[in-house]
């Protein structure tokens, strides 16, 4: 029988259904933090930072979604860059959400606030074809892209070069890449036979 714990003694029952408020409600930042940024500042950052969270996490599990339901010709070659690229953003995530964190705000983790929040198109539950998968995908690179950018100009004329830094040189750049990879699958070149030349394309 586990005698009742007392205060001030240790007991190795686990304290199990505990209940308390939050320490820190969404959407504000914490006070006083040594940052040499005001607090309106880290407000709208965090604010913004977390609409890229919410869009790198969708676009972060469209990559898993592809990578399980990808089939085709290509299957094995788009079943591993789409692990790659979900990786990569996985990273992101990470680092975005800590961002918020030190910024002294609260960022969004759950599924249900990430639907909520994402500009991007939510994608059917079945499986589409590799043409439909890749253009999905590089929907959602734009939206992130785009995003980038004008959070990059914003957090400059704010003075926050350390949320600059992370959008451009991590965000910005994988985003850029990735769309690269992805959009070369979609180029329409022969497999095995090249295209005889034309009279026009001898010409030029």
């Amino acid at each position: 029988m586990i005698k009742k714990q007392t205060s001030g003694t240790i007991n190795a029952q686990p304290r199990l259904h505990q209940h308390a408020g939050e320490l820190q409600h969404y959407g504000t930042v914490t006070h006083q933090l040594p940052l040499e940024l005001e607090e309106p500042v880290r407000l709208e950052m965090t604010e913004q930072l977390n609409t890229l969270l919410a869009d790198t996490i969708t676009l972060r599990d469209s990559y898993k979604k592809s990578h399980w339901q990808v089939s085709g010709p290509t299957f094995y070659q788009l079943h591993l860059l789409y692990d790659k690229h979900h990786g990569e953003q996985d990273a992101l995530v990470d680092a975005i959400a800590e961002r918020i964190q030190l910024l002294g705000g609260v960022s969004l983790a759950m599924a249900a606030d990430v639907a909520e929040t994402t500009q991007i198109e939510r994608p059917p539950r079945g499986r589409e074809e590799v043409p439909v998968q890749l253009s999905r995908l590089l929907d959602a690179h734009k939206v992130i892209i785009g995003e980038c950018r004008t959070l990059a100009r914003r957090a400059t004329a704010l003075g926050d070069d350390g949320t600059n830094d992370l959008v451009v040189s991590q965000v910005l750049r994988t985003s850029e890449l990735q769309a690269w990879f992805l959009s070369e699958h979609l180029v329409n070149v022969p497999l095995v036979m090249a295209k005889e030349p034309t009279a026009t394309s001898d010409a030029a």
